[in-house]
Protein backbone atom coordinates (compact mmCIF):
# COMPACT_ATOMS: atom_id res chain seq x y z
CA UNK A 1 0.00 0.00 0.00
CA UNK A 2 2.56 2.32 0.62
CA UNK A 3 3.93 1.68 -3.07
CA UNK A 4 0.27 2.88 -4.30
CA UNK A 5 -0.17 6.73 -3.05
CA UNK A 6 3.22 8.22 -4.43
CA UNK A 7 1.91 6.61 -8.08
CA UNK A 8 -1.80 7.88 -7.49
CA UNK A 9 0.02 11.42 -6.57
CA UNK A 10 1.86 11.27 -9.71
CA UNK A 11 -1.19 9.81 -11.93
CA UNK A 12 -3.35 12.43 -10.67
CA UNK A 13 -0.85 15.61 -11.04
CA UNK A 14 -0.71 14.65 -15.12
CA UNK A 15 -4.09 16.19 -16.03
CA UNK A 16 -3.49 19.16 -14.03
CA UNK A 17 -0.26 19.87 -16.00
CA UNK A 18 -2.18 19.07 -19.20
CA UNK A 19 -4.79 21.53 -18.65
CA UNK A 20 -2.25 23.93 -19.01
CA UNK A 21 -0.95 23.19 -22.77
CA UNK A 22 -4.40 21.96 -24.25
CA UNK A 23 -6.35 24.68 -26.07
CA UNK A 24 -9.70 24.65 -26.06
CA UNK A 25 -11.97 25.66 -29.08
CA UNK A 26 -12.75 29.00 -29.25
CA UNK A 27 -16.04 30.50 -28.98
CA UNK A 28 -15.75 33.50 -31.08
CA UNK A 29 -15.14 33.33 -34.04
CA UNK A 30 -14.62 35.36 -37.47
CA UNK A 31 -18.32 37.42 -37.79
CA UNK A 32 -18.80 37.35 -33.91
CA UNK A 33 -19.59 40.80 -32.26
CA UNK A 34 -17.23 41.58 -29.61
CA UNK A 35 -19.54 40.30 -25.89
CA UNK A 36 -20.68 42.56 -23.72
CA UNK A 37 -19.36 42.18 -20.02
CA UNK A 38 -19.54 43.84 -16.88
CA UNK A 39 -15.96 44.40 -14.83
CA UNK A 40 -13.26 45.49 -17.28
CA UNK A 41 -11.02 47.93 -15.66
CA UNK A 42 -8.32 50.49 -17.11
CA UNK A 43 -5.90 51.76 -14.99
CA UNK A 44 -7.97 51.54 -11.84
CA UNK A 45 -10.97 50.22 -10.37
CA UNK A 46 -13.02 53.49 -10.80
CA UNK A 47 -12.08 53.18 -14.93
CA UNK A 48 -15.00 50.80 -16.02
CA UNK A 49 -14.08 49.58 -19.96
CA UNK A 50 -16.96 48.41 -22.14
CA UNK A 51 -14.49 46.69 -25.50
CA UNK A 52 -17.78 46.24 -26.91
CA UNK A 53 -18.52 49.98 -26.85
CA UNK A 54 -15.10 50.68 -27.77
CA UNK A 55 -15.32 48.80 -31.25
CA UNK A 56 -18.45 50.33 -32.33
CA UNK A 57 -16.62 53.60 -33.56
CA UNK A 58 -13.02 51.94 -34.26
CA UNK A 59 -11.31 48.69 -35.56
CA UNK A 60 -8.30 47.75 -34.01
CA UNK A 61 -7.31 44.23 -31.47
CA UNK A 62 -7.25 42.97 -28.75
CA UNK A 63 -4.72 41.20 -27.38
CA UNK A 64 -5.44 37.85 -24.55
CA UNK A 65 -2.10 37.15 -22.44
CA UNK A 66 -2.34 34.45 -19.57
CA UNK A 67 -0.53 37.13 -17.08
CA UNK A 68 0.39 40.40 -16.25
CA UNK A 69 4.57 40.40 -15.54
CA UNK A 70 4.88 36.65 -17.10
CA UNK A 71 8.11 36.01 -18.46
CA UNK A 72 7.06 35.41 -21.88
CA UNK A 73 4.39 38.20 -21.93
CA UNK A 74 7.00 40.55 -20.54
CA UNK A 75 10.02 39.79 -22.51
CA UNK A 76 8.41 38.71 -26.11
CA UNK A 77 4.73 38.86 -26.79
CA UNK A 78 3.56 42.31 -25.33
CA UNK A 79 7.00 44.23 -26.85
CA UNK A 80 6.67 42.45 -30.36
CA UNK A 81 3.34 45.18 -30.46
CA UNK A 82 5.23 48.17 -28.69
CA UNK A 83 8.25 47.66 -30.90
CA UNK A 84 6.20 47.33 -34.27
CA UNK A 85 5.98 49.67 -36.68
CA UNK A 86 2.53 48.51 -37.41
CA UNK A 87 1.18 49.86 -34.08
CA UNK A 88 0.39 53.37 -35.34
CA UNK A 89 -1.71 51.87 -38.06
CA UNK A 90 -3.16 49.27 -35.69
CA UNK A 91 -6.05 51.19 -35.18
CA UNK A 92 -7.11 50.57 -31.17
CA UNK A 93 -5.25 47.92 -29.36
CA UNK A 94 -6.00 46.57 -26.13
CA UNK A 95 -3.68 44.25 -23.87
CA UNK A 96 -5.87 42.51 -21.65
CA UNK A 97 -4.96 39.88 -18.55
CA UNK A 98 -7.20 38.60 -15.82
CA UNK A 99 -5.32 40.94 -13.48
CA UNK A 100 -6.53 43.65 -11.19
CA UNK A 101 -6.67 47.24 -12.92
CA UNK A 102 -3.50 48.30 -10.28
CA UNK A 103 -1.04 45.53 -11.68
CA UNK A 104 -2.29 46.07 -15.16
CA UNK A 105 -1.06 49.69 -14.89
CA UNK A 106 2.23 48.54 -12.95
CA UNK A 107 2.63 46.75 -16.23
CA UNK A 108 1.87 49.34 -18.22
CA UNK A 109 4.21 51.35 -16.26
CA UNK A 110 6.78 49.11 -16.84
CA UNK A 111 6.63 48.49 -20.56
CA UNK A 112 5.76 51.50 -21.77
CA UNK A 113 6.85 54.45 -19.17
CA UNK A 114 6.46 57.28 -21.42
CA UNK A 115 2.86 56.05 -22.53
CA UNK A 116 4.34 56.50 -26.23
CA UNK A 117 2.37 53.72 -27.16
CA UNK A 118 -1.58 53.68 -28.53
CA UNK A 119 -1.73 50.32 -26.21
CA UNK A 120 -4.52 50.23 -23.63
CA UNK A 121 -4.22 47.99 -20.99
CA UNK A 122 -6.93 46.48 -19.45
CA UNK A 123 -7.91 44.26 -16.52
CA UNK A 124 -10.64 40.65 -16.55
CA UNK A 125 -10.32 40.93 -12.82
CA UNK A 126 -13.15 38.00 -12.69
CA UNK A 127 -12.41 36.36 -16.12
CA UNK A 128 -15.80 37.63 -17.00
CA UNK A 129 -14.63 38.86 -20.52
CA UNK A 130 -12.11 35.81 -21.06
CA UNK A 131 -15.28 33.62 -20.10
CA UNK A 132 -17.91 35.41 -22.69
CA UNK A 133 -15.07 34.38 -25.66
CA UNK A 134 -14.59 31.06 -24.02
CA UNK A 135 -11.02 31.61 -24.06
CA UNK A 136 -9.94 30.86 -20.60
CA UNK A 137 -7.76 27.61 -19.15
CA UNK A 138 -7.06 26.51 -15.66
CA UNK A 139 -3.72 28.42 -14.11
CA UNK A 140 -3.59 26.96 -10.87
CA UNK A 141 -1.66 24.03 -12.59
CA UNK A 142 0.60 26.77 -13.87
CA UNK A 143 1.02 29.33 -10.52
CA UNK A 144 -1.35 31.38 -12.02
CA UNK A 145 -4.17 30.68 -9.69
CA UNK A 146 -7.85 30.14 -11.09
CA UNK A 147 -8.72 31.16 -14.48
CA UNK A 148 -6.62 32.53 -16.91
CA UNK A 149 -6.82 33.46 -20.42
CA UNK A 150 -5.32 31.34 -23.18
CA UNK A 151 -2.77 33.68 -25.63
CA UNK A 152 -5.10 35.73 -28.60
CA UNK A 153 -5.08 38.21 -30.56
CA UNK A 154 -8.78 39.49 -32.10
CA UNK A 155 -8.62 41.70 -35.23
CA UNK A 156 -11.95 43.66 -34.93
CA UNK A 157 -13.44 45.85 -37.79
CA UNK A 158 -16.86 47.43 -37.58
CA UNK A 159 -17.34 45.79 -34.38
CA UNK A 160 -16.98 42.29 -35.38
CA UNK A 161 -14.58 39.70 -35.00
CA UNK A 162 -12.67 39.47 -38.80
CA UNK A 163 -9.80 37.49 -37.56
CA UNK A 164 -8.73 35.15 -34.59
CA UNK A 165 -5.37 33.79 -33.42
CA UNK A 166 -4.94 31.53 -30.72
CA UNK A 167 -1.71 30.15 -29.34
CA UNK A 168 -1.85 26.08 -28.97
CA UNK A 169 0.07 26.24 -25.87
CA UNK A 170 -0.47 29.78 -23.50
CA UNK A 171 3.37 29.37 -22.84
CA UNK A 172 4.40 30.00 -26.23
CA UNK A 173 4.23 32.99 -28.65
CA UNK A 174 4.21 32.71 -32.20
CA UNK A 175 1.01 32.89 -33.89
CA UNK A 176 -0.12 35.90 -31.92
CA UNK A 177 3.30 38.12 -32.43
CA UNK A 178 2.76 41.53 -33.61
CA UNK A 179 4.53 40.45 -36.85
CA UNK A 180 2.01 37.69 -37.83
CA UNK A 181 -1.29 39.87 -36.50
CA UNK A 182 -0.86 43.42 -37.86
CA UNK A 183 -0.96 43.08 -41.65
Amino acid sequence: MAFRAPLRRIALARPAARAFHSTPRALIRAGDEIPETDGLFENSAASKVSLADEFKSGDGYIVGVPGAFTGTCSSKHIPSYINSPKLKDAGKVFVLSVNDPFVMKAWADQLDPAGQTPIRWIADPTAAFTKALDMGFDGAAAVLGGTRSQRFALKIENGKVTKVHLEADATAADVTMAEKVLQ
